[in-house]
């Protein structure tokens, strides 16, 4: 589960870089009940917070790169922001955004792994990160769909000191590996990772990329009001044996994200 008792290591902030703002926010509150919370509009600068019961669940800002794809950027929390950066350039992946302090908030910056996938970490200043989780309409669950799972376990459980423990996907699908922050019991697991091939990773033109997990009350009323706000289905939904139902959704971006009801909710 994740907590906002944030650990080195464990998800703390996610934000989603939109071509539409405006838009993108009236999809989320559709669909999961997020209210918006704009903190400036600009030539420069479009964003804010996504709130959930008055707690802060997102951020969500302008997409500025040019030829970057509407995507969440999921971030975990560190003690130094600069030493991971140079970490991150020793075991072969790439500085994207170099460490930069947010006013007192904290200290963020943002990587691609070796074979291309894209996260970001927050040192915290003021802001600790996330104010909701696990809990609906918030996050639950990070993943990571990977050409090379054996790359990318050298390459985090290097970076953050991650555990990992492997399990069999049912019919035969291959194999998923839990996450779970250094030193911290099973319970305090907060994502996974899972092979596939280059051609299933078309979203990203064959890199690995991160998504975020939103747990919600009713998987198949959340999922109708994807369809009917300009979203899509990428799968389900579908019931998974003790994780719950879930389903793998685009925006009306194409910024891909994954509904889930856990079992027993």
């Amino acid at each position: 589960m994740i907590t906002t008792e944030f650990a080195p290591g464990s998800p703390c902030w996610l934000d989603l870089g939109a071509p539409d703002v405006r838009a993108a926010a009236a999809f989320y509150g559709a669909v999961l009940g997020w209210e918006y919370e704009s903190m400036g509009e600009s030539e420069d600068f479009e964003g804010g917070m996504f709130r959930k019961d008055g707690k802060i669940v997102a951020g969500l800002g302008r997409l500025t790169e040019e030829g970057a794809r509407s995507a969440w950027m999921l971030y975990f929390h560190v003690t130094d922001a600069d030493a991971t950066a140079q970490a991150v350039q020793q075991a072969g992946g790439t500085v994207r955004v170099a460490p930069m302090d947010l006013d007192e908030w904290g200290r963020m910056a943002q990587f691609s792994d070796p074979l291309g996938g894209q996260f970001a970490v927050w040192q915290p200043g003021t802001d600790t990160g996330l104010e909701l989780v696990d809990q609906p309409g918030s996050l639950s669950w990070t993943e990571l769909y990977t050409s090379d799972a054996g790359a990318a376990k050298e390459f985090y459980g290097g970076l953050f000191g991650w555990q990992f423990s492997d399990m069999p996907l049912p019919g035969g699908g291959g194999t998923y590996t839990l996450i779970t922050p250094a030193g911290l019991p099973e319970e305090r697991m907060h994502g996974g990772l899972m092979e596939l091939g280059k051609e299933d990773l078309a979203l990203a033109d064959g890199r690995p990329y991160w998504h975020p997990v939103f747990a919600v009350d009713d998987c198949d009323a959340a999922v109708a009001r994807v369809r009917e706000n300009g979203g899509s289905v990428q799968m389900g939904p579908e019931d998974a044996e003790g994780v719950g139902r879930l389903a793998v959704c685009l925006d009306q971006a194409n910024a891909d994200f994954v509904l889930l009801t856990p079992s027993g909710m």
